[in-house]
């Protein structure tokens, strides 16, 4: 019986993987015409920067094909990433209890609009002041003329960086929600979180101090704002936390005191 209930879980998450890739080829296919116009919409920022004129290049022979097609495949799945986590939550919710699958929607809904709006910040903030920053600083006598491939890959790194950093809220709720650590800790360990924002700033991003600052300072906001939520749905401590057992002595003089009154 077990193996059977196990085999029909691994069929239903097959078919809502299915499901998911079949959503994300069929908004790709729609995408497909316009993935040049799509990467000339993400190069934007850079190409805004450049004096006039200038263009991106391409060293690979099928580069400039290949490129647009992997943008227009993060466009899609970017579209159709509210109901990918909608076949997520609908697979693991029969296994949830009723206050369990109350913080799990809000929960998947809020993650996503986050870590859209981390890259929305990425790409309409911080790109173009570090692109502005880094051509400010160049010499005058090379000409900035990057490669499109790994323009897309520098892109991609920042967009994943800011994209989880602006997660930071939910998994401080998800913390003290579920009792795992308490408000006091999380504010205690605070000095910590910052430092630890600067060095993860100083690994995802590149080597110049503007970008560093732009993803270390946000993610310090948002730890902020998570711990201020937190108050609204931490998880009630329990009384049996305040009892505080007595001691021997204690209880060694209570029944002193209780032979006493029986004489």
């Amino acid at each position: 019986m077990s193996e059977d209930t196990f085999i029909s879980h691994l069929v239903e998450l097959r078919d809502r993987l299915l499901r998911s890739l079949v959503a994300i080829g069929i908004v790709f296919v729609c995408l497909f015409p316009w993935a040049s116009e799509l990467y000339d919409l993400l190069a934007n920022p850079m190409m805004q920067t450049l004096p006039a004129g200038s263009k991106m290049i391409a060293t690979g022979v099928i580069t400039p094909f290949l490129i647009p097609v992997k943008v227009a495949a993060m466009m899609a799945f970017l579209i159709v990433l509210p109901y990918v986590l909608y076949q997520a939550w609908a697979f693991v919710a029969p296994g949830l209890y009723s206050h369990e699958k109350k913080l799990v929607l809000p929960l998947v809904v809020g993650s996503t609009v986050l870590f859209v709006l981390g890259i929305a910040f990425c790409y309409f903030f911080v790109f173009g002041v570090v692109f502005a920053f880094v051509n400010q600083i160049a010499p005058a006598s090379i000409t900035v003329a990057p490669d499109i491939e790994q323009y897309l890959n520098f892109v991609l790194t920042m967009f994943l960086a800011f994209g989880v950093t602006f997660e930071v809220p939910i998994v401080v709720i998800v913390l003290a929600r579920m009792g795992l650590v308490t408000l006091e800790q999380l504010r205690a360990i605070r000095p910590y979180f910052i430092v630890g924002a600067f060095v993860v700033a100083a690994i995802v991003t590149p080597p110049d101090v503007i970008s560093q600052l732009l993803l270390a300072i946000p993610m310090c906001v948002l730890y902020e704002l998570g711990l201020f939520l937190a108050r609204f749905v931490a998880k009630p401590r329990d009384d049996d936390d305040d009892y505080v057992s007595p001691s021997d002595s204690q209880m060694d003089g209570e029944l002193d005191r209780i032979d006493a009154e029986r004489k």
